[in-house]
């Protein structure tokens, strides 16, 4: 989870060459040749597109690099500033100088007698909050929040629109603390201004268990910004986490900070064209017509799997034991208990409130044992002043597992996996979602191009706070492409 520094890789998800992107600046007068090693060696993208290193005058040719990837133009209001990068360099966190070998552990042993009882002090007029979801009022009030002041695109026609059953969902994991869930409010007013929130969980890194906490939901008041407020918000949840015992994180970003675990790319399948095209996100390709697309982006009306159902509570049990093993697979995935398999994954229909996430789980014919199992969670756009749509509705690829994947046979889990997703954009389509969104992570590159994904221009970087490992695949080639050949890297799927 998490969308630190006010950016996030979702926020903009319209066709590439409609679009514009984050990116981030380095000045060619802090780029060492080291540090331009490093970031070359976090993206095979970025590597292909600036090419060799100018190690004589220790540049990256003095051009932007912009968010890992895209090659599209740098606007200015894009730019990441350079006293973010100077907050960074003062947490534990890998450096962009780092060496391309390293050895897996912790950046920095912390002494929890040393770690501050109280917070840092803000600035006048505003106060440290703890919000307790349990309240409505104040679910209210971090859902409006986040409606009007969250993730939104650069020329604002897109904004995130969370509802209080997901923000439940993604806040009330099991394990879950309130003092987690860190606010800033004006002294006068009470009014809510800032946020940012995490959740407990395991993860394991190449092997190694790590206690972590998954954050998300850093949003400041757009009349804020200029008050670096994100700063301090992250050391204020840090401060609570040393307290909890829990030294770790994991979060993602649009934009490119010190430094990524792994980067991975956004890819989107239409499931409603033309309203995707009304309302800007996709446009129409050159010599192509509206009819062209509709029928392109058609899908059966049945489903393929057999014996494929909504997972219930009964599932509970196999779905953890199949998914136990198949996540095992990845250089980095999450240590579910049978809790937060409940939590996470059961398919919840709650009358009067919006379902959050829908899961289905295929049965042996014979044995009724589950063999397959997909999921995807619902996080909606709001429409910013559209004469005729207020919202696109998004579904976003969750976890899956099958037990192809353990016959050693390649075709056939490709093919398996074809089958289960093409059904998982039926399931959604027959929904009204209007658009499936999926990343380049886990074994996705099988499937993305031959199901009709279109590339998105937005990539997704992975974050380990106080960790170390070496680069982890994130399933793009040097073209920023889906590639077979680099899978088996992430495995976690961040909200």
């Amino acid at each position: 989870m998490s969308n630190l520094e006010d950016l996030n890789g979702k926020g903009k998800t319209q066709a590439s060459e409609a679009d514009n992107a984050n990116a981030t600046k380095l000045s060619s007068k802090e780029n060492t040749p080291s540090v331009a090693e490093a970031l070359l060696e976090t993206s095979p993208v970025l590597k292909n597109a600036l090419g060799a290193i100018d190690k004589d005058n220790a540049t990256l040719r003095e051009i932007d690099i912009t968010n890992l990837s895209t090659g599209l133009t740098l606007e200015g209001k894009s730019l990441k500033d350079m006293a973010s990068f100077k907050f960074w360099q003062t947490q534990p966190v890998p450096r962009f100088d780092g060496s391309g070998r390293v050895s897996d552990g912790p950046i920095k042993i912390i002494d929890p007698e040393k770690v501050s009882k109280k917070p840092d002090p803000l600035i006048e007029g505003f106060e440290w909050a703890t919000l307790d979801l349990t309240n409505e009022t104040e679910l209210q009030e971090l859902w409006d929040l986040l409606t009007y002041h969250y993730v939104e695109d650069d020329d604002a026609m897109f904004r995130f629109r969370y509802s209080q059953s997901f923000l439940h969902w993604a806040l009330m994991s099991p394990g879950w603390k309130k003092e987690w869930h860190v606010g800033v409010r004006a002294t006068k007013s009470r009014k809510l201004v800032a946020s940012i929130c995490g959740v407990p969980t395991e993860v394991r890194v190449r092997g190694q268990k790590l206690k972590v906490i998954e954050i998300n939901f850093l949003c400041v008041h757009k009349k804020l910004r200029s008050k670096r407020l994100a700063p301090v918000l992250i050391k204020e949840i840090t401060r609570r986490c040393y307290l909890n015992g829990i030294y770790q994180a994991v979060y993602t970003a649009g934009v490119l900070l010190p430094t990524p675990v792994s980067s991975c790319r956004y890819y989107h399948r239409s499931l409603d064209w033309l309203k995707l095209n009304e309302v800007g996100f996709s446009s129409l390709p050159y010599g192509s017509t509206k009819a062209r697309q509709v029928t392109k982006n058609h899908l059966p009306s049945s489903t393929s799997t057999p014996r494929l159902r909504p997972m219930g509570p009964k599932d509970i049990d196999a779905v953890y034991d199949l998914l136990e093993r198949y996540l095992r697979r990845y250089d980095i995935n999450p240590t579910f208990t049978k809790e937060e398999v409940a939590h996470w994954l059961v398919h919840k229909e709650s009358p009067g409130k919006e379902q959050v996430v829908w899961s289905y789980v295929a049965e042996d014919v014979e044995t009724h044992n589950i063999t397959d199992f997909f999921s995807f969670y619902c996080l909606p756009s709001t429409v910013i002043q559209h004469p005729k749509h207020q919202e696109v509705r998004a579904a976003y690829l969750h976890y899956y597992a099958t037990e192809t994947a353990f016959t050693n046979d390649m075709k056939a889990y490709k093919d398996r996996l074809l089958m289960l997703m093409n059904d998982a954009l039926i399931l959604a389509k027959r929904t009204h979602f209007d658009v499936f969104n999926a990343l380049t992570t886990q074994d996705n590159p099988l499937f993305l191009e031959q199901l009709k994904f279109g590339a998105g221009i937005s990539q997704l970087h992975f974050y380990l706070y106080n960790y170390r490992t070496t680069p982890i695949a994130g399933g793009v080639n040097q073209k920023n492409l889906p590639d077979e050949n680099r899978m088996g890297g992430v495995g976690i799927v961040m909200l």
